[in-house]
């Protein structure tokens, strides 16, 4: 039961917007909830919203009810100012909207554009938005402007406030405005002058404080998110110019963010780096300050520290091992428009810093490869502290800035600090440019003298830096409740005065997102701390930082891997404490359908992890621990029975297609829907893309050749063959043959084939010895037909191939995208068929690292390929689509616009491709199809 009010305004949510976007259980609360800080509030209700008007509607009940309310976009936020324990407000799926202005000079962008999204629209164009933050990837574009997101190469001119050209927004009544709409500027001013005459009231009382005014003029030259814009008072004298820049870095205490029109700025085609390597912290400040003078587009610092964090790990470059104990790095970018103008500004910086010390001489790379590796060693940073630390503590990234003249003193003194605090494993890089440094380390807060430790660290770091050296608390992470008790430290009475009047002015009964920029509590940095209880080696190194968040097929149906892993630890937390059985096991039910039941357990978001946490290996480690004696005993008969198995799987889809013939497409599709819902899920979902049986193949040998292919052709493409509607019901296997064939491969197929499978079905239920025994049998199979490794192993699935290359070791396994650009390109040549045609990159082959390359395949092969965007796993997860459809559905519901055009699909698993033709609307089959359609053997 939800306390009063929150019972009342949860019923009016209702009157408006649908239950499912509306939660107040304890598992969402919490898991929707968590943000990527180190601080845990819990909200009474959550809400996703999909338009301003729920905006509107949600402040004016929050005004009623006098509550406070609190807006969130990625959650990657890491100073706390993305939590609430009232009421949480989500930007949903409806908040996606784009627009492409004056000939990209401008695009308007709606708050839950990510990042790197709004960049690949203006790709083509040669632009970009000047915001480059290193969550780039994940982050939204409401965050980006609520905190003034910055990054490694925007520095202070090209930030959300630089490039900033009109807003739309909700203010805490309720009240929208386009600040590029004139006539709703002529309508705001008549209902809400009164905030345009405080504005301008406040410009003049900083302009008669020829001191303030020159303070603020003096802290806005280097980064700084410390409180509010004051910048903007000084800046511009048109109230709503006033206004609209107040709002960027705001972190949403003044009004909700609706929509944003940047000025884009250039993406430079070309580029060049240069790992300069000192022997000391002060050469290396030293060399940045003439890299600024060279205008280069990032020069990344890292300490000694920083270097030996990653040394050791693999991409690395060479000698970073052999660096002295004082050494430091300046990871310097050069751009330019053309290879000669990048030429001509590299030559420049070198000779500029030619005078000062080095290790080794200075070498600039254009290279991709090394230019990565290069880039690999600042990217590995934050990841290599949160990857070494305890389990059960967190880790902390502070973020400060200093005048450029004093970094060379502030790091070192920083370091000192370190020493004197016992903060041994600190790791001190940062945006050398602006003075911007990060320091990273790792904390226990569930311990008092561990907390005690800490805010005698963040005492004596607040006074070194605000106070000594006149600099920034927070130069890119927004203030939060981290830094929100320190603002006036950092401003002085005067300007934390003004901010207050800021606040009063745009949000006079304190409702929005209270705490945060603004707070009179002295310990309110030390409360409220997230606890990061012991659950599982797996996830234990999580750091909820929320990167993992856009690649989840789930992420709008139930739970993300973040959240898993947050629902998790509670779960683990609750059991360690002795929680109360009945909370321990309603939490648990929750679990099992939003953790377990609809994670598709793909591993995708271990590409994203900073620390490499596959949550789907512990999904599937979870159902394990679910399994019981009778379904591991099942699965055993199962797994030494599999040729009957099969037998039957056969039997079954030849009575599921005699049926849909009989009783058509809309009829079986209802029969299908009741069967699954009244039998509470046991019965699978039967839907109208279901594969009939396979055909028998017509090509069953191939011409004798010195070349040899070992093929194994998966169970599921051995026995799944195309849906009613595909006009091709060839076999997977006749097309993969005749491919061989033409590049003159004699094909070896495994003895006893009918009795062979890699264990996918039952490793991805949790049944590992059942999974393994059938892995090791396809093994032993394997290596008797390809000679002990002698010939190479095509698969034709790659969630197959890519277990198999997983468990096996010393055999040449290939699925079919990187057999082909192996082994087939010299000997086929290729006729793009004249079809628009979909393709799809499964997960496993996202894994392997193939999706470019199956891409540039598809565009030999055919006239148009399409590859839908941010559809990264289809959902359907093996069998997982037929038990747990609606996973599917989530996460293919943007895949028919994307389409149009399209007259088939290709992928490579049959699994995956029921999904896609049921959601897509055309038929998916293996490109095995589409390889044999356009090639033919090259003279």
């Amino acid at each position: 039961m939800l306390p009063e009010p929150y019972d009342q305004i949860y019923a009016e949510l209702l009157d408006f917007m649908p239950k499912e976007r509306a939660y107040t259980d304890a598992l969402r609360t919490l898991a929707y909830g968590t943000d990527a800080s180190f601080y845990r509030l819990i909200p009474k209700i959550v809400v996703d919203t999909d338009c301003e008007d729920e905006v509107v509607a949600i402040l004016k009940i929050v005004n009623r009810h006098q509550v406070p309310v609190t807006f969130r976009a990625a959650g990657t936020s890491l100073s706390g100012q993305a939590i609430s324990d009232s009421i949480l407000v989500r930007l949903g799926d409806g908040w996606r909207n784009y627009e492409i202005l004056d000939k990209a000079r401008k695009i308007a962008l709606e708050p839950g554009i990510i990042g790197s999204h709004a960049n690949r629209i203006l790709a083509p164009h040669g632009k970009k938005i000047g915001p480059d933050p290193a969550s780039i990837d994940t982050c939204k574009i409401g965050g980006i402007v609520a905190n003034n997101a910055s990054g490694m190469c925007c520095g202070v001119a090209e930030n959300s406030y630089k490039t900033l050209d009109s807003l739309r927004l909700v203010l805490a009544d309720g009240t929208p405005l386009d600040t590029a709409d004139p006539a709703s500027r002529e309508a705001f001013e008549k209902s809400h002058g009164h905030i345009l005459e405080g504005l301008v009231a406040l410009r003049e009382r900083v302009l008669a404080d020829k001191k303030l005014a020159a303070r603020i003029r003096r802290k806005f030259k280097i980064k700084n998110t410390t409180g509010y814009s004051l910048n903007a008072i000084v800046d511009f004298d048109d109230p709503f110019e006033i206004l609209q820049h107040l709002l960027v870095g705001s972190e949403g205490t003044l009004a909700f963010i609706s929509r944003v029109v940047y000025r884009t700025v250039v993406e430079h085609p070309h580029k060049a780096s240069a790992l300069m390597r000192f022997p000391d912290i002060r050469s290396a400040c030293e060399a940045a300050i003439i890299a600024r003078g060279q205008r280069v587009s990032a020069a990344e610092l890292m300490d000694r520290a920083a270097l030996a964090s990653v040394q050791d790990k693999p991409g690395m470059p060479d000698g970073l091992t052999e660096l002295g104990p004082e050494a430091a790095a300046l990871l310097v970018e050069v751009r330019g428009k053309t290879e000669q103008e990048l030429e001509a500004k590299v030559a420049k910086v070198l000779d500029a810093v030619k005078d000062i010390a080095s290790v080794t001489p200075h070498q600039f790379t254009s290279v991709p490869a090394e230019f990565n590796s290069l880039w690999n060693v600042r990217r590995g940073l934050f990841p290599a502290v949160g990857a070494v630390r305890d389990a059960g503590t967190t880790v902390i990234i502070e973020d400060v800035a200093f005048p450029i003249k004093d970094l060379a003193e502030a790091t070192l003194e920083l370091q000192e600090l370190f020493i004197k605090h016992g903060y041994d494993k600190a790791i001190i890089f940062g945006h050398a440019l602006e003075g911007n440094l990060h320091f990273v380390f790792t904390q226990d807060f569930n311990v008092q003298a561990e907390i005690d430790r800490y805010a005698a660290f963040m005492d004596d770091v607040t006074q070194m830096v605000a106070g000594k050296y006149k600099g920034s608390l927070k130069a890119e992470h927004g203030t939060g409740r981290n830094m929100a008790h320190f603002v006036e430290l950092e401003w002085g009475r005067d300007a934390y005065k003004l901010m207050e009047d800021i606040k009063a002015l745009f949000d006079p009964n304190g409702l929005l997102n209270p705490g945060v920029i603004l707070n009179e509590d002295p310990e309110a940095h030390l409360k409220d701390l997230k606890p990061l209880p012991v659950a599982d080696d797996i996830i234990d190194r999580c750091i909820e930082c929320g990167f993992c968040e856009p690649v989840c097929p789930s992420r709008s149906l139930t739970l993300t891997p973040r959240q898993r892993i947050v629902a998790f630890r509670e779960l683990s937390r609750q059991k360690q404490v002795g929680d109360a059985q009945e909370t321990i096991k309603a939490f648990k039910k929750s679990y099992d359908y939003d953790g377990e039941a609809t994670c598709a357990a793909d591993g995708l978001c271990g590409t994203r992890c900073p620390v490499a946490i596959d949550t789907g290996k512990f999904i599937k480690l979870y159902r394990s621990w679910e399994r019981g004696k009778w379904q591991k005993a099942l699965a055993s008969a199962v797994a030494k029975n599999f040729p009957l198995v099969i037998a039957g799987v056969n039997m079954d889809l030849g009575i599921a297609g005699a049926m849909h013939d009989l009783l058509g497409d809309r009829a079986m599709d209802g029969l299908g829907h009741g069967l699954h819902k009244y039998s509470g899920k046991r019965l699978p979902r039967w839907n109208v893309s279901m594969p009939r049986v396979a055909a028998k193949p017509r090509m069953n040998t191939t011409p004798d050749s010195a070349d040899k292919v070992v093929y194994f052709p998966s169970c599921v493409a051995r026995h799944m063959g195309p849906e009613k509607h595909d006009p091709d019901k060839s076999a997977i296997r006749d097309h993969t043959l005749s491919v061989l064939a033409k590049a003159g491969y004699e094909v070896i197929h495994p003895e006893r084939m009918n009795r062979l499978c890699c264990g996918q079905p039952w490793e991805s239920k949790g049944l590992v010895d059942q999974a393994d025994s059938k892995l090791r049998e396809l093994e032993q199979a394997l290596r008797d037909a390809s000679e002990n490794g002698k010939y190479p192993i095509l698969c034709d699935t790659s969630p197959c191939l890519y277990r198999m290359k997983e468990h096996i070791e010393g055999l040449p396994l290939y699925e079919p995208v990187e057999f082909v650009g192996k082994f087939l390109m010299d000997r086929l040549e290729f006729t793009p068929v004249n079809k628009r045609i979909a393709l799809h990159v499964t997960c496993s082959s996202r894994k392997m690292g193939l999706a470019e390359t199956m891409e540039e395949l598809a565009r030999k092969c055919a006239r148009e390929v399409v590859v839908p965007e941010d559809i990264f796993c289809c959902g359907f997860a093996g069998d997982r689509g037929f038990n747990y459809p609606e996973l599917n559905e989530a996460a293919l519901k943007d895949l028919p616009d994307q389409l149009a055009g399209c007259s088939v699909g290709y992928s490579t698993s049959r699994t995956c491709e029921v999904g896609l033709s049921l959601h897509g609307k055309v038929p998916y089959k293996n490109i095995m199809f589409l390889l044999d359609e356009a090639s033919w053997p090259k003279a």
